[in-house]
């Protein structure tokens, strides 16, 4: 974890203009520089012409007219960046900028690192300038993670040669970690690969550089984690508050304790967006209104469970409804047989009108009246009447 560096010549009232502004969230101290050579701000009504101007108690320090406040205590949040955006806040060539698409509610705040135009995914936005310089230097070590999907052959053994760094147009970069993760094709065709790299550098646009140097093409970049903090379902273009507990706990070293966030509830509530993947039954997640099912209107009382006043008359030319039959039924089926109203253990009898055939001793059974000849009872015991001798065997 990167300290923040201490400056022996500064005091907390008397401060570098650069210094106080980037603690305001206006910009990074880098930025700032860029505003005061471009006449942007003024202390006390003066236009500043230089960065070694520092601020004193009671003087007013506006940028391109606007008063400057005060340092609020620092705050944190992660933001999904969706393709087709600039991260800046003023695109000489008039293309939209991450800055412009977020939504209202949020302080002024800046980013810490870039995405190109054409990436994606996690980028964290603070209103503590020092606290985004901090976390930018490669002193700071943190780790940034993302899924990319390339173009071209790629094999794990020709990966592991970024471990000990490359050099790409005279520029040098540090040892990455790329993992290929799914590849389709075979040896011979060009086919798509997906890999997971991981740097703690962050030049700019280095992944894209660094695999296109081994012959691949990047054709989508997805920045999934920076540090300890990760993506996780955040949908594009949503942004969610880092809670200061949390920052308290990771930031430590980084935000002195007069900046650090007090409490532990958030300032900002952002609604899921259109891309969050986030079930409505899950903590924090609501259905969106275009997913749900519209309902009825509902009588006075239903609200609460207590039917109050009268139902709500049927609409002219219902009628009603027609009796259930039988889908299994086939069409010129004989009818089905019903047991009657008699004792227990009676024969079913056939649905049919008119009086049942005649028959002597029992009921006719499904089969018809047994045949005259036939005795109607059991043949008697051994010993009866008629009974020969027993046969043992």
């Amino acid at each position: 974890m990167a300290a923040r560096p201490n400056s022996s010549d500064e005091s907390a009232d008397h401060q570098r203009v650069a210094k106080v502004l980037a603690r305001a969230g206006v910009a990074s101290r880098r930025e700032v520089e860029r505003l005061i050579e471009a006449g942007r701000v003024a202390i006390n009504g003066q236009t500043l012409t230089t960065p070694a101007v520092k601020v004193e108690p009671g003087d007013i320090l506006t940028v391109d007219g606007e008063v400057v406040a005060g340092a609020e205590p620092t705050r944190l949040f992660r933001y999904h960046k969706p393709v087709g955006l600039v991260t800046s806040h003023n695109d000489p060539g008039g293309r939209p900028t991450v800055f412009q698409n977020l939504p209202e509610g949020l302080p002024r705040v800046i980013s810490i690192g870039r995405l190109d135009l054409n990436s994606e995914g996690l980028l964290l936005l603070t209103n503590d300038g020092e606290l985004s310089r901090a976390l930018e230097m490669p002193s700071a070590a943190w780790v940034r993670r993302y899924r990319v999907r390339a173009f071209g052959y790629a094999t794990q053994e020709r990966l592991d040669k970024l471990k000990d760094g490359v050099v790409v147009e005279g520029v040098r970069y540090g040892a990455i970690e790329a993992k290929l993760d799914k590849a389709v094709g075979d040896r011979e065709g060009a086919r798509n690969v997906w890999i997971t790299v991981s740097l703690t550098e962050g030049k700019n646009r280095e992944v894209r550089r660094v695999l296109e140097s081994i012959g691949l093409k990047v054709n989508r970049l997805l920045r999934l984690s920076y540090g300890p903090f990760a993506l996780g379902d955040l949908g594009a273009g949503d942004v969610e508050e880092v809670g200061p507990r949390v920052i308290r706990e990771l930031l430590a070293d980084v935000i002195p304790p007069e900046n650090m966030p007090k409490g532990s509830a958030v300032q900002f509530k952002g609604a899921p967006g259109a891309g969050r993947r986030r079930p409505s039954g899950e903590a924090g997640g609501t259905p969106r209104e275009a997913d749900a099912a519209p309902r009825r209107a509902l009588r006075p009382g239903q609200e609460s469970g207590e039917i109050k006043g009268p139902r709500q008359p049927k609409k002219a030319g219902w009628a009603k409804a027609k009796p259930k039959l039988n889908p299994h039924a086939k069409k010129g089926a004989p009818a089905k047989k019903a047991w009657s109203e008699g004792p227990k253990g009676s024969r079913p009898s056939a649905r049919a009108d008119g009086p049942r055939p005649a028959s002597t001793g029992k009921p006719a059974g499904p089969r018809g009246p047994r045949p005259a000849g036939k005795p109607a009872g059991k043949p008697s015991r051994p010993g009866g009447p008629g009974a020969g001798p027993k046969r043992r065997g």
